[in-house]
């Protein structure tokens, strides 16, 4: 006997009376429910509108990390529309803005009338746009031809921010918060606060002052921006950063790519006595996971890395190799939260902890629901480093005592400050 799907039946009473037959009256209440609900979702919920909203925040002074200047907190909120009334809202911390709200647009177009619950035929459908197909340059299926290379982090951006909104859509419709689609638990997400951004000029007993403020605030882990000096530099800086902050934080060291492998070992085994929790992108950003495995094997130190990686594609030989022990790819940076499932499910086959980068209000739902390699999420304990999380995002996870504590509300549960966001449109 074949067995037959509620949906491949039509909704007359025969029909029904066929099915108690096939499974029984036991049955009888089971199917009614699944018959209603066939009814009522019958109409396919459809993308509609896909808009960018650029928003940034000068700074109260520019900052540094390691690597570049930084003047404002900036993010792209995509807001997604469907033809049956629901808004999901995504994320993107990437630039250019303009040349990335540009690719959202053009994106928005493409994926107009998909179904918006298909988050992995939509990620798909741009994704290919990336690479040669057939029939692509002559639009033959009546998408774009391939997309420019040179754009890729940008298109790779504006993919990722198309997909947390739909994601958000996604919990919206099942009335349920993501974390829980995703079959996690409302366990509190540890949390640490990330500060010591370089001010030319500041002692080191300034950045020592900031953590330890983090660390009055109730943070039991806090991370410092190091990298912009030498070795000895660097380490004299970390050493007064601990003795502030006391030996029960947990202190971990955010690099931004400054060395080499053999000044990096040099730098390591500086520091390694004042108990660093990890050293996060370590090396020179051309450097490979051959040379993460090289810089591990040298150092007690647990490697962190990923936050740059623009697809599971680049991250999987830093996880397969044993180069790392935290991953940290960036749902809003590059291809979404379809995406970051995907690492973490390779991070948990290789017992490698996920630490998404920035986003705690986002990336929270997706570690509590991966709790054998879920590690935590980032915050910014400063609302003047960073006061887009502090007062653009209305109503999410409730960051308190070195956790973040996720809530019942529907999708990713945050919503947008528009007085705000049109205060600061870019």
């Amino acid at each position: 006997m074949s067995i037959m799907t509620v949906s491949s039946f039509s909704r007359s009473a025969d029909d029904v009376e066929a099915i108690y037959l096939l499974f029984g009256d036991g049955a009888r209440v089971l199917v009614g429910r699944a018959i209603l609900r066939t009814n009522e979702r019958a109409q396919v919920t459809r993308i509609a509108t896909v808009k960018p909203h650029p928003i940034s925040v000068p700074l109260n002074a520019p900052v540094w990390t390691a690597h570049e200047q930084l003047t404002s907190s900036s993010v792209i909120v995509v807001e997604v529309r469907t033809d049956d009334g629901l808004t999901g809202y995504g994320q993107i911390h990437g630039s250019p803005m303009k040349a990335i709200c540009a690719w959202v647009e053009r994106f928005g177009e493409i994926v107009r009338g998909m179904d918006a619950l298909a988050h992995v035929a939509v990620w798909d459908r741009l994704f290919s746009l990336t690479c040669p197909r057939p029939g692509g340059i002559a639009g033959a299926d009546g998408l774009p031809p391939p997309l420019p290379r040179g754009e890729r982090p940008q298109i790779m951006a504006a993919i990722g921010g198309i997909d947390i909104a739909l994601w958000d859509i996604k919990g919206k419709h099942a009335g349920l918060p993501v974390w829980r689609v995703l079959g996690g638990e409302p366990r509190p997400i540890p949390t640490y606060a990330t500060g010591g951004y370089y001010r030319p000029g500041a002692p080191d007993k300034v950045y020592a002052e900031e953590l330890a403020g983090f660390v009055q605030a109730g943070y039991r882990a806090v991370k410092l921006k190091t990298g912009a000096g030498s070795p000895a530099d660097e380490a004299r800086r970390v050493r007064t950063v601990r003795e502030a902050i006391g030996r029960d934080i947990s202190l971990m060291l955010d690099m931004n790519a400054p060395y080499d492998v053999e000044g990096c070992i040099e730098f390591a085994r500086r520091v390694e006595p004042l108990d660093i929790y990890w050293l996060e992108e370590p090396l020179h950003w051309y450097l490979q996971p051959a040379d993460f495995v090289r810089l591990a094997a040298a150092t007690s130190i647990p490697l962190a890395h990923g936050e740059r990686e623009l697809t599971r594609f680049t991250v999987r030989d830093f996880i397969a190799t044993g180069a790392i022990r935290y991953v940290q790819f960036d749902s809003t940076r590059a291809a979404g939260f379809t995406e970051g499932l995907r690492v973490a499910a390779l991070a948990e086959q290789h017992a490698v902890m996920i630490a998404p980068h920035t986003a705690p209000e986002l990336h929270a739902h997706l570690v509590a629901a991966l709790p054998r390699c879920g590690f935590g999420v980032e915050s910014h304990g400063d609302a003047a480093r960073n006061p887009l999380s502090h007062h653009l995002l209305v109503g999410g996870p409730e960051t308190r005592d070195s956790f973040v504590h996720l809530n019942d509300k529907p999708g990713f549960g945050v919503e947008i400050d528009w007085d705000y966001a049109k205060r600061y449109a870019a």
